[in-house]
């Protein structure tokens, strides 16, 4: 993509995802991802009542008298975008292609957390860790995000997500909030992966789809190409068994990959991109703080 083009780009998703994140989930975001967590604030002086695990027994060699350490809830989140850039990403039927739609939706996160002052980081994973983009705050580093969400090119075309998770669970040592996003077209388990990492931290999935992995259309001969092997194979959409076996087999991926997340415990949404994302989001932040 040529770089005026990119930063048009750029510029258009700011401009509809800082809107949505500012006037349509202002507050729920906050209420969806709170900390998990209490951080350590001060310490004071030990008063009659308090738990005596609290002590800090570095401090009384010093001072001669027990001092307690105070925690406080943890407000400010660490959140990572796990993003699939693999080559079946690249596809879509409708308005836009599944890499598009999840660049936007990402952006809106994004958006929405620095407002409540986060640190946003992103993971780019195909079979591979792409990309690791560490964490940070401010508008410059959602941007960077952004542009290179639109413009990266992965040296891979398959997918590993138990990979991605996996990675996340060693290269961030503190707890945080990590939005897994992808059309999760994996052909091995990742649920021991996941299992682990949402121990450790709040794992989300967002899965975007095109509805053409769920329907076929009735228009005879057409060519397909799986996107991450390359295979291609000419199939008659015409047969209305053949039809019916596409979409059973979408039907029973989705129902895998539920039992997989719910598992796990992950919460989780999945949306096409014929599909307004704005109210499948405010559906999955509503369902977190019930």
């Amino acid at each position: 993509m040529e770089t005026s083009e990119l930063l048009k780009k750029v510029r258009q998703i700011e401009i509809r995802t800082r809107r949505l994140s500012q006037n349509i989930f202002a507050g729920q975001y906050h209420s969806a991802f709170k900390g998990r967590g209490m951080a350590f604030s001060e310490v004071r002086e030990y008063q009659y009542g308090d738990d005596v695990r609290d002590i800090d027994w570095n401090v009384p060699a010093r001072f001669h008298r027990p001092f307690v350490k105070v925690f406080e809830e943890e407000r400010e989140l660490t959140v990572m975008l796990l993003v699939d850039v693999s080559g079946s990403l690249d596809f879509g039927t409708v308005r836009q292609t599944k890499r598009d739609m999840v660049a936007e939706i990402a952006a809106t996160l994004a958006f929405s957390a620095i407002q409540n002052n986060d640190k946003i980081g992103v993971v780019f994973f195909s079979d591979q860790i792409e990309k690791y983009i560490p964490p940070k705050k401010g508008r410059k580093h959602i941007l960077y995000i952004i542009r290179e969400m639109l413009d990266f090119r992965p040296q891979s075309l398959r997918t590993d997500v138990g990979m991605a998770v996996e990675f996340l669970t060693r290269v961030m040592k503190r707890s945080c909030t990590a939005f897994l996003m992808s059309d999760f077209f994996v052909r091995n388990d990742f649920s021991s992966q996941l299992t682990i990492a949402n121990q450790k931290h709040d794992v989300v999935a967002i899965q975007v789809y095109d509805q053409r992995a769920k329907e076929l259309p009735d228009v005879g001969l057409m060519r397909i190409r799986d996107a991450e092997t390359g295979h291609e194979m000419v199939i008659d959409t015409s047969s209305k068994r053949l039809r019916h076996a596409h979409t059973a087999h979408w039907f029973k991926r989705q129902a895998q990959l539920r039992q997989t997340l719910t598992k796990s415990n992950v919460d989780h949404v999945s949306i096409s991109t014929g599909e307004d994302y704005v109210k499948s989001l405010r559906m999955l932040f509503d369902m977190r703080t019930k």
